[in-house]
């Protein structure tokens, strides 16, 4: 795999702004027509399941889902062909409220001639993260 593939490089970029909270530098990455779809397909994120379309519907990803949580997405494998990055991973996200989501899934991400991300895709299963939440520390029952 080459680590210098454009979609390689984005993803990389993607992961670090994510880490640090980096809001504009993320947004920074997309070109005007992107879209997220994460996860692929309805969820209570995307309802309709259409993704977020366009860098004004990112941001508000970002603000409902990026922003209020820590998020830490961590790469078991990676594979780059065409304008395109794929990688098999974990996203461990802490909630407000201190719950734990853990999620494994496929991550795709394309670029344009650019280098600016056109899609993120990420195929992972709403409904058995939630059904494997970790309650906050220190809570019985929860």
């Amino acid at each position: 795999m080459n680590d210098e593939h454009p979609a390689m490089v984005v993803s990389r970029r993607s992961w670090s702004a994510v880490h640090r909270k980096a809001k504009e530098e993320w947004i920074a990455l997309f070109a005007e027509d992107a879209v997220v779809e994460d996860p692929v397909g309805s969820s209570p994120l995307d309802p309709e399941g259409l993704g977020h379309r366009g860098k004004e519907a990112i941001k508000v990803f970002w603000d409902t889902n990026i922003a209020p949580n820590s998020v830490k997405l961590e790469i078991q494998k990676s594979y780059a062909a065409g304008q395109e990055a794929a990688h098999m991973g974990t996203i461990t996200t802490v909630l407000g409220d201190g719950s734990i989501v853990t999620v494994e899934g496929i991550f795709l991400y394309k670029v344009n001639k650019e280098g600016l991300l056109v899609s993120l895709r990420a195929f992972w299963d709403f409904e058995k993260a939630m059904a494997n939440i970790t309650p906050p520390s220190g809570i019985a029952g929860s």
